[in-house]
């Protein structure tokens, strides 16, 4: 399963170190499914997104995710890829940008020929590099966006309701950051999505940890930050299970805002056994 991280760390720019790939190669894990990419997103003092990405489509490869980054940013978002829907390339490797927002996604979406003709009526095709399921989500949601004159959230509950109502659905989780907000959604109820609000502790710096993303921080012990996740990563009884279709904004200041513009199931819900081997695996947990 795909593994979601983001980190917003409010209105200053924070220092944190990142490995995407946290667990060691051994005989004793080898029967695992291995990563198909990794890739991390942050923005620069006047806004600009930066990917750092890369497919591990070899073990050689897997030395890029285990490398320590240190990393300045308001906004951090970090993706662990298994593939689901098209090649081990670059083109397909989380975080995606469009429009200079950052966005990664754990899940599975059917219909994709559907997709591509309402996105051709839409005049956004031209942003699809690759051959993902998520790619197109984002250019969906990117096309909504623009439509509602740059809202972003409205531009969500747009696209999602007509991936909801159209398409047959696996999962729809992600997570979707600017600089200066960060939006993330549950949907449907497929994989868990959490979420932890962490106030300053001089004696606690960031530390969180999960099976493939860790991320430490010193400088984050001393303000606020909030923290999205695919589990919860460390200790803290603050970790909350995001309903399904909730959808949380965090603002520029840090403000949470928790809505459920999604409150039924999609039209055509898929399980494990309607995907193909590949994409079954990919959402194993």
């Amino acid at each position: 399963m795909c593994r979601l991280f983001g980190l917003h760390a409010g209105p200053r720019p924070v220092r944190a170190t990142f490995w995407l790939l946290d667990a060691p190669d051994s005989l004793s894990v080898q029967s695992r499914r291995e990563p198909d990419g990794a890739g991390i997103g942050t923005f620069d003092t006047a806004g600009r997104a930066h990917v750092a990405k890369q497919p591990l489509a070899a073990w050689e490869d897997h030395a890029f995710a285990r490398e320590a980054r240190d990393l300045k940013s308001t906004t951090f978002l970090a993706h662990v890829r298994y593939a689901s829907t098209g090649a081990l390339t670059m083109a397909n490797t989380h975080p995606f940008e469009q429009d200079g927002r950052l966005f990664a996604h754990n899940g599975v979406l059917h219909g994709l020929d559907q997709l591509d003709q309402h996105l051709n009526t839409l005049g956004v095709m031209d942003l699809v590099l690759g051959q993902s399921d998520s790619e197109r989500l984002f250019a969906l949601i990117t096309a909504e966006t623009r439509l509602a004159g740059g809202d972003v959230g409205t531009g969500i509950v747009k696209a999602i309701n007509w991936a909801a109502r159209e398409l047959p659905v696996f999962s729809l989780n992600f997570i979707l950051t600017t600089a200066t907000d960060m939006w993330a959604l549950r949907y449907p109820a497929t994989h868990e999505l959490y979420v932890l609000e962490r106030q300053a502790s001089a004696s606690a710096p960031l530390d969180a940890r999960s099976h493939r993303i860790r991320s430490k921080s010193t400088e984050l012990s001393r303000s606020p930050h909030v923290l999205f996740a695919t589990e919860p990563m460390d200790p803290n009884p603050g970790w909350r299970p995001m309903k399904s279709g909730e959808l949380v904004h965090v603002g520029p200041d840090l403000s949470v805002t928790s809505t459920a513009p999604f409150p039924d199931a999609p039209a055509r819900l898929l399980t494990l056994a309607d995907l193909e081997p590949t994409a079954a695996a990919s959402q194993q947990p």
